[in-house]
């Protein structure tokens, strides 16, 4: 969960030639597989891609992630820099320990990821429903880790047990000061 306060503001309203007081107010926001349903579906289209978000997309998404209840929708306008700065360094934070070794000759895949497609991944790999209220990375992460524990052991060519052993032996040669 990230907490963020946006800061109270004095702003002159020109319909009514008055000056309007906005409160400071903190919000409590998570970013999770729940807010970015709730934006899929307002917008019709995945979220989790590399294109840019306009300034009403992100704003929005940043109201989807908002756990504080009743907040007023106006708030959202008065978000500052720093504040979007915070929730993008929340957004791509790992949230877990947890790290792959990355297979070289791996290519990426060009299926688009959404909230469905993340769902029937939770269900085929038996995740239970409340892990979709995590951080997103860490929930992705987990998923990862399933398939990785799912797969059979990876079955090693002759060249490749003799270049490890090989390594092995060199480094047991070095560690032990021997020649052989």
């Amino acid at each position: 969960m990230l907490s963020i306060t946006i800061p109270g503001q004095e702003i002159w309203d020109e319909v009514k030639e008055e000056y309007i007081y906005i409160k400071e107010q903190s919000i409590v926001l998570e970013h999770s597989l729940v807010s970015l349903s709730k934006w899929e579906s307002k917008w019709c289209k995945p979220f989790l891609t590399k294109d840019m978000k306009t300034t009403e997309e992100t704003i929005d998404y940043i109201r989807c992630m908002t756990l504080t209840q009743n907040v007023n929708p106006e708030i959202y306008k008065y978000l500052t820099n720093g504040n979007i700065d915070d929730v993008n360094k929340y957004i791509e934070a790992p949230m877990t320990a947890t790290w792959f070794h990355d297979e070289k000759n791996a290519k990426p895949s060009s299926e688009q990821i959404t909230a469905e497609l993340i769902y029937y991944w939770m269900i085929s790999l038996n995740v239970p429903f409340e892990c979709q209220k995590w951080h997103l990375n860490r929930l992705l992460t987990l998923v990862k880790v399933c398939n990785v524990k799912n797969q059979p052991p990876k079955t090693m060519s002759k060249k490749e047990i003799m270049r490890r052993n090989a390594a092995l032996n060199a480094q047991r040669k070095k560690k032990l000061n021997t020649n052989g």
